[in-house]
């Protein structure tokens, strides 16, 4: 709309501008005269006020009407003033020189700024248009008659839809056949592709690599994480920070000293004699050049550009004021399950006997827990597969009650299990393996040995594996300066021992859910600026009583209440990220607010003709280029957000 109306209004402003005498005296030229020459200024700047200025007047009657006079009531307050007092001369009811051509270029000038701005937004905020694209408009669903091309609103949970290479897909699901891998960049910002197999989730909007997948849909519409995504997007865009609050009271404050300083201007110029024109012109361009038009741009714009760049890096924000405490952070809570380790065992640690490799003894002990659902041996055989060892079919599987497990591997029988079954078989156990058990035990972890023929040939360190993640995430928040703390209901053993191996400085263990809100209210209480990491569900009231609740964990759930930043890809590294985007942020809003607003302490005086003895002058369309100036450079600064590296 702005963009319509400034093109129009620009066509409309070249005759008037080139049938004004300032104009043609100042550039010594002589334009064509005929009958209703000189009607053409007034007649054409009366249609650019209407068609072009008056969405400001409108805007001026919704912004008094709700009394907090802004940026649309001075521009409305500056063209109507020009307006009227032309008009008053051109009828001849007062002597003096009319604003035409001033009133045409200022209104042309506004409606470019706000069609900049506009602009600007609208490029910020492209995100969201581009998160809508990423779903395909039809989806193959498999019925019992073949394959069907539906539109993707059509489908249903439990549809079984064709994923076939390179296509996107439709909608949330779980794989039920096929090996692909598929690319989740633009929804977690995972830039590596994802192995996906049966039994695996994928999300609406992912690619799709080499492989073709069957699908069976667990979420459509509004329901997919894609769309969770698009809405956290977009609140979050539209929530307004403190930062956004002060820019509000300033912008408010600019309305008023502009008001105050048209008044003054009058005033002084009346009585030191100036013509009636002359202090009119003052008023008009002072009120123009106080226009707080970058200053109501310099906040929002920011927000929509790292709201969307937090969106591109898995970074998910609920609430802008949680990112802006983020750069004010000195202590960073971690809950322990999940978050910094796995939440599923896996083999810590492996010491074997004297002609026994590590790799054969895994495979092993993989092969004999192969067929058992106990979660230590379910951590055991993952272990292996991660490490690439390939598992051998066990034979004669059978459980020792009590004890362990027994089976066949490659014609040999073997044992596992814990200190029972080595009491039962009375089995030998060199001491390197008896002091690799002695030392999982101090640290809270189980120690289970593999035997033959009453030896043993092994011992696994079975425990919640550390993400390998978590050491990065711990070791950048130290360079920032961020102490990490843990909140865990385990043990003091398992808890230190997790501690320890990645260099945490302040340990909270054996601590009930109920509980972890007190210990974020004792670090508070000491004057600390706190995040809470957590799963979302357990962690919600320590979530919610930190400065900065953030959300891990959330699969496809993106809709967690608790947190003030959702992490997509539950990556801790993500967390150091934040801090990153919020200093940045933050660190942008106040350039752009002194951007915005100091160039007035300047502007203003020289609007009124303070230098008016020394020839100094500045016109009303001149302000209004210097006004719209700011909000460009406002509106490039902003852009340079995205320099930032995450």
């Amino acid at each position: 709309m702005f963009r319509n109306r400034f093109w129009v209004a620009l066509v409309l402003t070249l005759p008037v501008v080139f049938w004004a005498e300032h104009i043609q005296e100042l550039l010594g030229y002589q334009a064509p005269e005929f009958a209703g020459s000189t009607w053409i200024p007034p007649v054409l700047s009366t249609v650019i006020f209407i068609y072009g200025g008056w969405i400001f007047v409108q805007g001026a009657w919704h912004e008094l009407r709700a009394r907090l006079p802004g940026m649309m009531t001075l521009i409305a307050l500056s063209i109507s003033v020009a307006f009227v007092f032309s008009w008053v001369v051109q009828l001849g009811l007062l002597d003096a020189e009319p604003l035409w051509w001033e009133l045409a270029t200022l209104v042309t000038i506004m409606l470019l700024g706000h069609w900049v701005e506009m602009r600007s937004i609208d490029q910020a905020q492209g995100a969201l248009q581009e998160l809508a694209k990423l779903l395909p408009d039809l989806a193959t669903r498999i019925t019992d008659g073949g394959e069907e091309t539906v539109a993707v609103a059509e489908l249903q949970d439990g549809d079984v839809v064709l994923v076939r290479p390179g296509e996107s897909i439709p909608a949330d699901g779980v794989v039920r056949r096929g090996t692909s891998e598929l690319n989740e960049a633009m929804i977690t910002g995972e830039s590596r592709p994802v192995k996906k197999s049966e039994g695996q989730d994928v999300l609406a909007g992912t690619i799709n690599g080499e492989g073709s997948l069957r699908v069976e849909v667990t979420g459509t519409g509004t329901n997919t994480m894609l769309s969770g995504i698009m809405r956290l997007v977009s609140e979050a865009q539209g929530s307004k920070s403190r930062a956004q609050h002060l820019a509000d009271r300033a912008a408010q404050l600019l309305t008023a000293v502009a008001l105050v300083a048209g008044v003054l201007t009058l005033i002084v110029w009346q009585l030191l004699g100036a013509p009636i024109d002359f202090s009119i012109v003052r008023v008009v361009t002072v009120l123009v050049i106080a226009c707080p038009h970058a200053l109501g741009l310099a906040v929002p714009l920011v927000v929509a550009i790292s709201t969307t760049l937090g969106a591109q890096n898995g970074l998910l924000v609920r609430d802008r004021r949680g990112l802006e405490e983020a750069r004010l952070l000195n202590v960073v809570v971690f809950d322990k399950t999940g978050t910094l380790t796995l939440g599923e065992f896996r083999v810590v640690n492996l010491a074997v006997a004297d002609g026994v490799t590590e790799e054969d003894a895994l495979r092993i002990a993989a092969g004999v827990e192969a067929e058992s659902q106990h979660p230590i041996a379910r951590g055991i055989v993952t272990t292996a597969q991660d490490r690439g060892i390939d598992v051998p079919s066990p034979e004669g599987f059978r459980s020792i009650t009590g004890k362990g497990v027994a089976a066949s591997v490659d014609g040999a029988e073997y044992h596992m299990g814990g200190p029972r079954l080595l009491e039962a078989e009375e089995a030998h156990v060199p001491e390197a393996l008896r002091a690799a058990a002695a030392q999982a035990s101090e640290r809270g972890q189980a120690a289970i040995y593999l035997l033959q023929d009453g030896k043993a040939l092994g011992v696994f360190v079975v425990a919640d594996a550390v993400r390998e993640e978590s050491r990065e995430a711990i070791s950048a928040l130290h360079e920032r300066g961020i102490e990490v703390a843990m909140l865990t209901g385990d043990s003091w053993p398992v808890a230190n021992a997790v501690a320890e191996e990645l260099q945490i400085d302040t340990v909270f263990a054996e601590v009930l859910p109920e509980d972890k809100a007190s210990k974020i209210r004792e670090l508070q209480q000491e004057g600390r600026k706190v995040a809470m990491v957590g799963d979302g569900v357990n962690d919600a009231p320590a979530l919610a009583t930190a400065d900065l609740g953030i959300a891990i964990g959330a699969g496809t759930d993106v809709a967690v209440e608790a947190g003030h930043i959702v992490l997509v890809r539950s990556d801790p590294r993500d967390i150091p990220r934040i801090v990153t985007l919020s200093r940045a942020t933050y660190r942008k809003m106040m350039q752009n607010l002194w951007l915005a607003a100091g160039y007035n302490i300047v502007a203003i005086p020289l609007a009124a003709g303070v230098l008016a003895g020394w020839g100094t002058l500045l016109t009303p369309a001149l302000g209004a280029v210097l006004m719209s100036a700011s909000t460009i450079v406002v509106s490039l600064n902003a852009q340079l957000l995205r320099r930032v590296e995450m």
